[in-house]
């Protein structure tokens, strides 16, 4: 085994056990007498003494070797020797059990576990000078490594700066440099983007106000709070804006070191000129992301979207959730569209996620009490976007009970906006679209662009559609009107203004021309329907958005 080899994880300094794993220093047969719970400390140098006061020559940090030979004899020196070692920061204490001492003094070791400084014995000799060549070669090696990583960390964000990289991408390299979880938050604790890191959005984001509210905000970067996050300030146009968090590894492993700072500063950095340089306030951002994850369920799982969902500032449970879907006019309507509902719902204090999925379809998921009637509050928002848009058009799902029914709810919006005919009257009192609207009309629309539909309209009409395209005549207007009075052919014949015999000879025509029966209730049913497909068909096309690999928010006529 090679002595001058690199303990422990790379990344970090070798701690006092990394040392003491060592052959030069396993040879001597080392015993933790105490402090075995700090044997994760860093060893910042070795320093062989044998002062009675080595603590004036140590800066905090070293591995103090002896052959105890120094010791004070009475017990208070001997809490005197320690007492200042451990106000100084030495990382460990090791004594060699060969010449003065064979087992420890009592008075030493209830000095270092007073302290909880970590007390080694040694019971074989061991050559101290070749300890501190191999320890010090391998403190240097890590320097030498810690300096290359630093500077790759600071290419690495100087390159994300010069791509114009957004905070989900600058937050996701903060989190594979550090292997830690890394979260950035508003000035309001709203937890915006989270890049979890060997753990869950669940655990990361479980609570997140009120843990982040008891970690106090600081100046740079710097471990706060009850939990120990490492945190830094972000600002925008000099002015605190949020924060970016860098959690504790779950479960507790290391501490937190100089280049997890040096990662976070940089992310810091990072996103102080990301936020100059991307106009579009970082909360619509985080609402559309959140959107669009539940709308295609790119989720790991439900307690994960509740969680982010909750980080953000809305209900996760015991909420009665609505998706709502605006298809505007153009893709200049979208930002005045969001941005009005943002704020009309901001200031009455509703509980919503807002944000474009598309240039022209704005989302909108609304959480509402379950006692809250869910169409008044539907009502309420599409008046806002038709006020802010005049011709949009707002479809809304059936409301869900739980955040894992929330795609089912946009994919039913979604189906609504298909079948919506432009300038299709609603009922009195209601500006929005939802399912109870799709008849036998707004479905074939749905479907218009389905050759199958296409196929059956032109099998049972081509027809007629050909005799009135050759000969000028309106026959498919006396099959409507006889059609629309069930069949009744005096009414026909009042409403079309016409004598019955006048209506007798032109449906005889049509049979003919059919080879249908329209005696038969069955085959007017198929002629009505028929009908129904051809308006469809000749109805004015409109453009909605979806493209093909969107399975949750479909293309009309997919």
């Amino acid at each position: 085994m090679r002595e001058n080899r690199q303990p422990g994880p790379a990344g970090r300094s070798p701690t006092v056990a990394d040392v003491l794993a060592l052959p030069v220093l396993a040879r001597g047969d080392p015993r933790v007498v105490t402090g075995a719970e700090h044997l994760d400390r860093p060893v910042r140098w070795v320093h062989v003494t044998e002062l009675t006061d080595p603590a004036s020559f140590l800066k905090g940090g070293e591995l103090v070797l002896t052959t105890g030979m120094p010791l004070p004899d009475d017990p208070a020196g001997v809490r005197r020797y320690v007492d200042e070692l451990a106000a100084v920061g030495a990382a460990a204490l090791v004594i060699e059990l060969v010449r003065r001492y064979h087992r420890p003094p009592d008075a030493l070791v209830r000095a270092c576990r007073a302290h909880g400084l970590p007390l080694v014995t040694l019971a074989r000799d061991v050559n101290f000078l070749e300890v501190t060549q191999v320890v010090h070669t391998l403190i240097v090696g890590h320097q030498a490594d810690a300096i290359h990583r630093t500077q790759r960390v600071h290419e690495a964000f100087t390159a994300l700066t010069l791509r114009g990289a957004g905070p989900e991408e600058v937050l996701r390299a903060a989190a594979e440099m550090s292997g830690r979880t890394v979260v950035l938050e508003n000035l309001v604790h709203l937890a915006l983007v989270c890049e979890p890191s060997g753990t869950t959005a669940r655990a990361a984001l479980a609570d997140w106000e009120r843990r982040s509210r008891t970690t106090p905000a600081t100046d740079r970067a710097g471990v706060s709070g009850p939990e120990g996050w490492l945190a830094a300030p972000v600002e925008y146009r000099g002015e605190r804006w949020g924060r970016v968090v860098m959690l504790p590894a779950a479960p507790p492993g290391r501490s937190f070191g100089p280049e997890d700072v040096t990662v976070l500063e940089r992310t810091a950095m990072a996103l102080t000129i990301a936020r100059l340089t991307h106009p579009t306030p970082w909360e619509r951002t985080a609402h559309r992301n959140a959107l669009r994850d539940l709308v295609e369920r790119r989720h790991r799982s439900v307690a994960d979207a509740r969680a982010r969902v909750a980080a953000l500032g809305l209900p996760a449970q015991d909420a009665l959730f609505v998706a709502v879907l605006a298809d505007l006019p153009s893709e200049r309507d979208g930002g005045a569209a969001e941005t009005r509902l943002c704020e009309e719902l901001t200031a009455t204090g509703a509980r919503a996620l807002v944000g474009l999925l598309y240039p022209t379809r704005l989302g909108v998921l609304l959480a509402l009490r379950p006692s809250r009637p869910w169409r008044e509050a539907v009502e309420r928002l599409s008046r806002i976007v038709l006020d802010a848009v005049p011709g949009a058009t707002v479809s809304a799902g059936a409301p869900a009970e739980d955040l894992a029914d929330v795609a089912r709810s946009f994919r039913e919006a979604a189906r609504v906006a298909e079948a919506t005919e432009p300038g299709r009257a609603l009922p009195s009192g209601r500006s929005f679209h939802e399912r109870s609207d799709i008849g036998l009309r707004r479905l074939l629309y749905a479907l218009r662009d389905d050759p199958r539909v296409q196929e059956y309209a032109e099998r049972r009409l081509g027809p007629l559609l050909d005799h009135d395209a050759r000969h000028g005549t309106d026959l498919v207007a006396a099959l409507r009107g006889y059609l629309d009075a069930a069949g009744n052919k005096t009414v026909a014949a009042r409403c079309a203004g016409l004598s019955r015999e006048t209506v007798y000879q032109r449906l005889r025509t049509i049979e003919r021309l059919l080879g249908h029966d329209l005696e038969s209730g069955e085959q007017r049913t198929e002629l009505h329907v028929a009908l129904h497909a051809v308006d469809a068909l000749r109805a004015r096309p409109v453009t909605r958005p979806g493209p093909a690999t969107d399975e949750f928010l479909p293309r009309p006529g997919s």
